[in-house]
């Protein structure tokens, strides 16, 4: 599901439950226009606000996990990671491609899960370094990237190196 699909579910769990944002924001303790921007489809709202919103509409804490892996699908579109990787020519545009595929893990839970130092993270994230092939390589398949993903990175180091 996608970021546009996540935001119109939200919205229909809202209109389902019969409540308008000012009551949800009553029952969220989040303000009506975060509300508002959590269901409007332009940004990924933060994983702690979409708990308030489904929680707010009465949504199960036992559906909780499935929401999750819909917002964690919302905050990694491959298809994002595949255009910025097809047009990167900097080392920011590497940067922004891995930011893209590492969503919405924390620095510290990608140190733990591919044993990669945070401040080499950083500087990989924020394209102050290109990390070596292999490296790289091992890093995001450490995060579950697919074989036309990992090739994708391939091809977009030696286009950086060359």
């Amino acid at each position: 599901m996608e970021l546009e699909a996540f935001a119109a579910a939200l919205r229909r769990v809202r209109q389902e439950a019969g409540l308008t944002y000012r009551e949800l924001a009553d029952q969220a303790h989040y303000s009506h226009a975060h509300l508002v921007r959590a269901a409007g489809g332009k940004q990924l709202p933060s994983w702690p606000v979409a708990v308030a919103f489904l929680t707010g509409c009465g949504v199960p804490a036992e559906v909780l996990p499935i929401w999750r892996r819909h917002w964690e699908a919302a905050a990694r579109d491959p298809q994002d990671v595949g255009a910025l990787l097809r047009t990167a020519s900097t080392p920011e545009d590497l940067g922004a491609a891995l930011t893209a595929l590492t969503r919405p893990r924390s620095l510290r839970s990608l140190e733990r899960l591919t044993g990669v130092p945070r401040a080499t993270l950083q500087s990989w994230l924020r394209g102050g370094r290109v990390p070596r092939p292999d490296r790289l390589d091992q890093f995001i398949q450490a995060l579950g990237a697919t074989r036309t993903e990992r090739l994708a990175f391939s091809d977009c180091v030696d286009r950086l190196a060359g």
